[in-house]
């Protein structure tokens, strides 16, 4: 009887426990899901209303962290702030620098906005360069590769599935970049103001023109002096829109806006952000809001 009783819990199980993914961004956990489809159980330590530079090492991530098989990090400097403590505190030996449970994405693309020189006086500076890179949708095919090898390295027993689970991917987002592509060509070369310098992906994905930047400095908030600086130093660009991601604060933006006469686009930046509930939607509601905001 017991015997029995064993067997049939042992049939309640599912034959292969998932590869456990913990991301630090939305947009990784996202790929994860697109590439090991049932495979995976991906979450992620932020959401897209969050600014991703500056978040707390609770203990609900510390938790999370400790059980992971694969712990997936933009990297470039991005989560310096508080992934180490969330990865010491968690002792998960397999998520740690070097171990093959531990991912970069910003490694596997040619990063941007590398800056010059190094002085903290100067803001959000990161060293190897700029880590917003999911804002182009060709990076992800770059992650996507590398992140498939990585994930079938862990879980060998289910290598084919991430092997086609990518190529699959790969052959849809490509078809996608391509509709994209033609449905933006309006916006080339068209000047835009940023917020936050978290657009150079984009900007040369789609070949948009950053012609300012309405913080003083990465991650310090304008003041209303400022603004109004930006606002004459600008106007001579002739911008048709100032944009900023979900998570900003939307003083700054809607100020501009109005003082300049151009539409404000809240872009979503991330998986989960209104109207970007996937990957797919997160570029789809990229390029209409900003093609919306020419007509």
């Amino acid at each position: 009887m017991r015997f029995a009783i064993l067997l049939l819990a042992a049939l309640a199980l599912p034959a292969q426990a998932a590869l456990k993914v913990f991301s630090t961004v939305p947009e990784w956990a996202a790929l994860a899901r697109e590439i090991g489809g049932d495979k995976v159980a991906a979450t992620s330590a932020t959401t897209a209303l969050q600014d991703p530079h500056h978040v707390d090492a609770r203990p609900s991530l510390i938790a999370r962290a400790r059980n992971a098989d694969l712990l997936l990090a933009t990297g470039a400097e991005l989560e310096v702030g508080w992934l180490p403590v969330v990865q010491r505190e968690s002792g998960n030996p397999r998520i740690q620098g070097g171990q093959p449970g531990y991912f970069e994405a910003a490694a596997c693309v040619r990063l941007l906005d590398v800056p010059g020189r190094l002085d903290r006086a100067d803001g959000d500076v990161h060293a190897a360069g700029n880590p917003h890179i999911q804002t182009d949708p060709r990076n992800m095919l770059q992650v996507g590769e590398a992140l498939a090898v990585r994930m079938a390295e862990l879980d060998p027993a289910n290598a084919a599935a991430y092997r086609a689970g990518y190529a699959n991917f790969a052959e849809r987002w490509r078809a996608q970049i391509r509709r994209w592509e033609a449905q933006a060509a309006p916006l080339r070369g068209v000047a835009v103001v940023s917020q936050h310098k978290a657009w150079p992906y984009l900007l040369d994905w789609l070949g948009l023109r950053e012609v300012a930047t309405l913080e003083p400095k990465p991650g310090v908030e304008p003041s209303v002096a400022h603004l109004a600086r930006v606002r004459e130093q600008a106007a001579q660009s002739r911008p048709r829109m100032v944009i900023r991601a979900a998570y900003n604060p939307a003083r700054p933006a809607e100020w501009f806006a109005r003082e300049a006469r151009v539409p404000a686009v809240v872009l979503p930046f991330s998986v989960g952000a209104p109207e970007a509930d996937n990957l797919t939607a997160l570029f789809e509601t990229t390029v209409q809001r900003l093609l919306g905001a020419l007509q």
